[in-house]
């Protein structure tokens, strides 16, 4: 009875090390290596369900999304109380929609609803599902669901979970719908629930062409945050499209260019197009086609650049 306990324990460790040392070898982008060690987890391990949770996980950032929704889908088979093998099945399924044909988005849609769905009958307070099932209901044709609707219940419920993406939602749904009255409202409340959702009511403004009210927040924002580097872009990028405060655009898009991007923030190739703007509409031709280079050099599929170069080329 002891040698079967001991070898119960021995099992149960190996399988718990090859987990942990998958995700190492995830984290330090070592695919290859993580996925053979994960695909050796048996399916009668008690971590098999993890360890097909995270081939998903490999699979999605390698863009193997028909695999990944495979090992999501059986992740979840083996595990059916999981609210986050959930989500990723669901934004599987969603990913593949954009490229597929309409007879597999047909097929998908009601797959990633009931996946998003099933998230949040587990995990009452989960946010990411939510979010997927308020763009589902807003983009889905409505024999598929969709529905402006259900869009703003699940926003409300969210502004329970986490107020200021709630009120954040809801202004997007509203401004989606040009609700203009609405949607500043909502904006203004998720700014009033957390002030660092700051950049989302100035940028509202500025689409709205109120570029007075959008500088009003960058200013006083940037008073007591002079090294947010976001928002030192937002305020470039405010002045490039508004055509105001172009000395102070360009002195913070020429900052924001000594600064390394962290991989959810502007780029470099955005600061030169913007740049590029502000010397274009001060008549600089020549100084605006190279900061218009200089962003294609970085991202050659950049549109805008693309535009503004062929402007100022002429």
């Amino acid at each position: 009875m002891r040698t079967l306990f001991l070898i119960l324990i021995s099992i149960t460790g190996w399988s718990q090390s090859v987990i942990e040392k998958a995700k190492g070898l995830y984290d330090a982008k070592k695919y290859a290596e993580a996925t053979t060690l994960l695909k050796g987890v048996d399916d009668d391990r008690n971590e098999y369900a993890e360890a097909r949770y995270w081939l998903g996980r490999l699979a999605y950032d390698q863009k193997e999304y028909d695999d990944a929704a495979d090992y999501f889908e059986e992740a979840t088979e083996a595990n059916p109380k999981s609210p986050e093998y959930f989500t990723w099945l669901g934004d599987t399924y969603g990913t593949i929609a954009q490229n597929a044909n309409m007879v597999k988005q047909g097929m998908l849609a009601p797959k990633m609803k009931k996946a998003w769905e099933q998230a949040v009958a587990l995990d009452p307070k989960a946010i990411n599902p939510r979010l997927s099932l308020i763009q589902y209901y807003l983009q889905a044709p409505g024999f598929m669901g969709g529905s402006t609707e259900k869009a703003v219940e699940v926003a409300n419920q969210l502004v329970k979970i986490k107020p200021a993406e709630g009120h954040r939602q809801l202004g997007n749904i509203y401004a989606r719908d040009k609700k203009t009255a609405e949607a500043e409202k909502e904006y203004q409340a998720m700014m009033k629930a957390d002030p660092a959702y700051m950049s989302v009511l100035a940028t509202y403004y500025a689409n709205q062409q109120q570029h007075d009210k959008a500088f009003a927040l960058l200013d006083d924002w940037l008073k007591n945050n002079p090294n947010d580097m976001s928002v030192i872009y937002l305020y470039g990028r405010t002045a490039a499209v508004s055509g105001q405060r172009l000395d102070a655009g360009e002195q913070n898009l020429k900052k924001y260019l000594a600064y390394t991007p962290k991989p959810n923030e502007p780029s470099h190739a955005g600061a030169n197009m913007r740049l590029g703007n502000i010397y274009e509409k001060r008549g600089n031709k020549p100084e605006a086609k190279k900061y218009y280079q200089a962003a294609l050099k970085l991202q050659p599929d950049m549109k805008d650049a693309k535009e503004g170069l062929e402007r100022v080329s002429k």
